[in-house]
């Protein structure tokens, strides 16, 4: 079951969502300004939207190169056998890895891609050598080192239907 069947989205609910996107940390009465609602009806929208789900989590966003982390890499992973034992395996490996900030199943040549995100080289070679190529389950790990962002958002696409 989707979050939509869950929860009937309207336009006011849409508005909340993107303000909070773009800064939750703002009061509730700052939000309700923006989105041109009175402020006690916003945080009703806001409570009913967290205990249906669309709203997962509020949390910080760092900086990854202020605390020194200046090094991502993405890596394409190939599984040794990719049957549904193993995926469940490598999906549950990967969570105690803090190294691994995102990670998907993907389709093509490869099995999974990973976003790691380290100090420098010589930690993502630690981290390739000690944690993916010395796993069983992994049989080719490719990876592309990223040059440059030109965007790093969180924020969904949402649109007023």
């Amino acid at each position: 079951m989707t979050v939509r069947e869950k929860i009937s989205l309207d336009a006011g609910d849409i508005r909340i969502l993107r303000e909070l996107q773009r800064d939750s940390s703002r009061p509730v009465a700052e939000i309700a300004k923006a989105v041109n609602m009175s402020q006690t009806p916003c945080w009703r929208r806001i409570k009913r939207l967290k205990e249906a789900g669309v709203i997962k989590a509020t949390v910080a966003l760092l900086d990854r190169e202020a605390l020194g982390l200046d090094f991502v890499s993405y890596a394409f992973v190939k599984l040794s056998l990719p049957s549904r034992a193993n995926m469940e395996t490598f999906d549950r490996m990967i969570q105690g890895w803090p190294e691994v900030v995102f990670c998907e199943r993907v389709t093509g040549a490869v099995d999974y891609m990973i976003k790691v995100v380290v100090e420098d080289m010589r930690a993502y070679d630690e981290f390739l050598r000690f944690r993916l190529l010395d796993s069983e389950l992994v049989s080719d790990v490719q990876s592309r080192i990223v040059v440059s962002t030109a965007k790093d958002s969180t924020e969904l696409p949402l649109r007023e239907d």
